[in-house]
């Protein structure tokens, strides 16, 4: 390979399988713009692909199917002759003749990127893939087909959840995330910017791990400078991304941008009827169906608050750039100098960072347990509310870790740029959530209070009575493991 890939250990785990498969196989990948799914297959793959093409934006049928044809001229000089065809039909029956024509044994891996584009109307591009699919790559064990796009409503709805001559032939289905937190670290000691915990959190805060938005990021600039230039200059990286980000995902993005401005505006998460009322949406299906593409695109988290039912689940936005965007970008000038390193001082930001910072513990859940030594315990992550009586206050948890070890994590989650200090007033109030979670719920399990801070706790008096388990920032990126 002539490139190195930083991270995506899983996903090349799963490209590995496939090129060793006895069989042939059909791979699905999809996941925002940006997030780096062409650059995976054309790297780690460069030596296996036989042919590759890609949709092209907003193009004609017969501009589409030009430039399929121009892929195949390049892919099979060998091939003289060749007429260009004039259907989609033709257009893969000239394809597998130019793969009979290839001799080597090992995989051909047959890599079609942006696949919604190339559906163009009344192309039956899709009918015909389908057909390529059943009738020739299928009895072939030596081809690896890769479809790929970043339309994630359209592959799920056209391709995973295919009713017609698709309906269950995808083999392996590809999620496409953004970088974790380590990997985002990785990435920036692989261009030789060097940063602390701290500051590896703040910028996952505004890029949320995705690869093409941290390109943006200059080791000359501290970190307030970077994300000045990137997200408030004229010309920033990320000026305009929103809009572009949304309309590439999902066809009619308006429900969407809808749900996630609604959800934007409560820290907690909102039921599907306050989500309703808020977000000033009809009830029925356009909604259900937003919400499921928005969740399975990994902007959205849904979970069921602890010992509720599924109709009692909660929506919480979880992408961090759209989240930084409303609380930040959405109403500011395009341009406005040293806007950001003016806010990165005030009560507005660290306001932010509190929800920011609880937001990527929850999105580094399997890194928070492997730090706690039960990554290999079963559990079920939640949220509690109590809201309270006359005389108590209500009580809001934000995270439960419920463990098959008949153990209950009750986890406190603490923004700040020094070591946390809890004060008499902050530990009298853990333990109230302790012993009100305990009183309304029944839980005769174990209740282990965990504090998950940016900087650790200040060790005091009040430390040693309501911290039984303590982890730092530093254990999503090196497994750094604290037990008070």
């Amino acid at each position: 390979m002539s490139n190195i890939i930083v991270g995506r250990s899983h996903e090349k785990e799963i490209l590995d399988e496939l090129l060793l498969s006895p069989k042939a196989e059909l791979l699905a990948i999809y996941g925002r713009r940006r997030v780096g799914k062409t650059y995976l297959v054309r790297s780690y793959l460069e030596k296996y692909i036989t042919f590759s093409c890609s949709g092209q934006i907003d193009g004609t049928m017969e501009s589409q199917i030009k430039n399929f044809y121009l892929q195949l001229k390049k892919y099979f000089p060998a091939k003289k002759n060749i007429k260009q065809p004039e259907t989609w039909h033709e257009a893969f029956t000239l394809l597998q003749a130019c793969l009979n024509n290839v001799s080597h044994k090992k995989k051909k891996v047959i890599f079609i990127d942006e696949l919604p584009w190339l559906e163009t109307r009344k192309s039956e591009f899709l009918s015909c893939f389908s057909y390529f699919w059943n009738m020739y790559a299928e009895t072939r064990s030596d081809l690896l087909v890769i479809i790929c796009g970043s339309a994630a409503s359209w592959m799920i709805q056209k391709v995973v959840n295919n009713k017609g001559g698709l309906h269950n032939r995808i083999t392996r289905r590809m999620r496409m995330l953004p970088f974790t937190l380590a990997e985002t670290n990785e990435y920036l000691l692989h261009h030789h910017i060097s940063l602390s915990t701290y500051q590896v959190c703040q910028l996952y805060m505004v890029t949320g791990g995705v690869p093409h938005y941290l390109n943006g990021i200059k080791k000359s600039r501290s970190v307030a400078q970077n994300i000045q230039q990137i997200c408030f200059t004229k010309d920033g990286l990320l000026t305009g991304e929103f809009d572009n980000l949304y309309k590439s995902l999902f066809n009619f993005p308006d429900k969407h941008i809808a749900v996630v401005a609604a959800l934007a505006k409560k820290q907690s998460g909102l039921s599907r009827q306050s989500l309703l009322k808020i977000a000033k949406l009809p009830s029925g299906g356009s909604l259900t169906k937003a919400l499921d593409e928005l969740t399975e695109s990994g902007f959205v988290l849904k979970s069921n608050p602890y010992g509720k039912s599924q109709r009692d689940s909660l929506y919480r936005l979880i992408d961090e750039f759209s989240l930084f965007y409303f609380r930040f970008m959405h109403k500011t000038p395009s341009e406005q100098k040293n806007y950001w390193l003016s806010i990165s001082q005030s009560s507005a930001y660290f306001s932010w960072c509190g929800y920011a910072f609880e937001n990527l513990c929850m999105r580094h859940l399997d890194a928070l347990k492997e730090a706690m030594g039960i990554a290999g315990i079963a559990s079920t992550e939640a949220s509690w509310y109590y809201p309270g009586k006359a005389e108590e206050k209500g009580v809001q948890i934000d995270l439960i870790i419920h463990r098959a070890d008949n153990c209950i994590n009750l986890c406190e989650i603490k923004f700040s740029e020094q070591p946390f200090t809890i004060t008499k007033a902050i530990a009298t109030q853990v333990a109230q959530k302790r012993d009100l979670f305990k009183q309304y719920t029944g839980a005769k399990q174990q209740v282990l209070l965990t504090w998950i801070t940016m900087k650790g706790l200040v060790d005091n008096n009040w430390r040693q009575q309501v911290v039984d388990v303590e982890l730092k920032a530093d254990s999503l990126l090196k497994g750094v493991f604290n037990k008070a």
